[in-house]
């Protein structure tokens, strides 16, 4: 796909210099340096947003207390537990 949109940004000359510096070592043309290096990032920063999950802070303070409680045993888990008895000698 041939690039069509424009991107400009302003750096300092100290900052100009090190990425042409970059870009020279890499073999590449200072833009193309520049776009790859924003392009990398962007995708970096995209990817661990969307791998984090955000949740209000009352929906962690209800979870961290529910983990707190103490637990209370179903039908499903007492009689698992009386099969582990029975299985066990206990």
């Amino acid at each position: 796909m041939r690039a069509s949109a424009r991107l400009e940004f302003r750096v300092s000359p100290a900052d100009r210099a090190r990425i042409e510096q970059a870009a020279e070592l890499t073999g590449e043309p200072t833009s193309t340096f520049a776009r790859h290096a924003a392009e990398e990032r962007a995708e970096r920063i995209l990817r661990d947003h969307e791998a984090t999950t955000r949740v209000p802070a009352q929906f962690f303070d209800d979870l961290y207390a529910a983990l707190d409680a103490p637990g209370e045993p179903n039908a499903a888990l007492a009689a698992a537990a009386d099969r582990l008895r029975g299985m066990t000698g206990e």
